[in-house]
């Protein structure tokens, strides 16, 4: 079969490679599509994931596919069931299991971090984190359910009323997410930033954004209650916390480098009693992600920008593609 196999640091190599068995426990997928997020952009450039991956490995860990053949102790699926993977698989026994935080697991694995995952036309996964769909639920925006997912973890960290004003900063993939989410979850209105209006008008036709502000020519006023940061960056993080009213909230979603850091002024945390959150990965997210796309509250189909082949992933990694937006691989027919 074929597999995008990371070899190295920066090294992507298409191989020809056996087709997996599953233990007692484990299905094979029939990898149909997988997407592109910043997780695989920093396993590509040797930097940790949700946990470090050891070349070789396949990535993919947002992916979708048919069954085509079930371990010998697997009752509840079939050769067939359409399936949508949570990669993220927890050990059950740390502290962090055992309090309610798998998320946080000392001995956390998962498909295409850790062990072969989408980039490939067959990989396994336990039945515990495998997710049948719904009819209505097409494989491409399935394929999509683990990106979905972390922002309903996000959004379970967060105490969301009627009345707030929420504020997405970042109109990528995942600030499009947020904002459709917000929307569903019913919130008094939802405002999202970017950089280009052409790009901002489109995305609030098809977010149903209350409102847009292009950071390069409009500040961001402090007048909400959510703030949702789904950059990374230091400047906009900053924007983050400046943009709040008194008792906000604010979700660190973005992802920055290792290293990084940037500064608040902590008198303007105090006196406002803000609430700052990271969000981790996805525990116990995939039903409400699948149930998002069953009932349109995230629609996935106008926001997924590109479908490519396995031969453009690297081009999309190392940035040599002029692809823009969300990038998602059609893995098999």
């Amino acid at each position: 079969m074929k597999a995008l196999v990371l070899t190295g640091k920066k090294q992507l190599e298409i191989q020809n490679t056996e087709k997996p068995e599953p233990k007692a426990n484990e299905v094979v997928v029939n990898a149909k599509y997988a997407g592109i997020c910043g997780t695989d952009y920093a396993l590509y450039n040797g930097l940790p994931g949700s946990a470090p991956a050891v070349p070789p490995i396949v990535l993919g860990h947002e992916n979708s596919g048919v069954i085509s053949a079930v371990g010998s102790d697997v009752t509840d699926y079939k050769v067939g069931d359409r399936v949508t993977v949570d990669p993220n698989i927890y050990c059950g026994k740390c502290k962090y299991c055992r309090t309610a935080r798998p998320e946080l697991c000392e001995n956390l694995s998962a498909v295409g971090v850790t062990r072969n995952g989408g980039l490939e036309e067959y990989f396994t996964a336990p039945t515990q984190v495998v997710y049948k769909l719904p009819e209505n639920v097409d494989l491409k925006s399935a394929a999509t359910c683990e990106p979905i997912s972390c922002a309903v973890h996000g959004m379970d960290l967060l105490d969301i009323k009627p009345y707030q004003n929420a504020l997405v900063i970042g109109d990528g993939f995942m600030g499009l997410i947020f904002a459709q989410m917000l929307k569903s979850y019913g919130v008094k209105s939802v405002t999202l930033t970017g950089r280009h209006d052409d790009k901002l008008a489109a995305e609030k036709e098809k977010t149903g954004a209350d409102k847009v502000i292009n950071t390069t020519k409009e500040k961001i006023p402090a007048e909400y209650d959510v703030v949702i940061e789904a950059v990374g960056q230091p400047a906009t993080q900053e924007q983050a916390v400046e943009a709040t009213v008194k008792g906000a909230q604010v979700l660190m979603f973005g992802v920055g480098a290792p290293d990084q850091k940037f500064q608040m002024n902590t008198y303007e945390v105090f006196q406002k009693q803000l609430t700052i959150k990271g969000a981790f990965i996805n525990p116990n997210s995939f039903e409400d992600a699948i149930a998002l796309l069953q009932s349109k509250g995230v629609n996935v189909a106008d926001i997924i920008d590109n479908v490519i082949s396995l031969e453009d992933v690297e081009g999309v990694l190392d940035g040599t593609s002029d692809l823009k937006g969300k990038c998602v691989v059609k893995v098999s027919d």
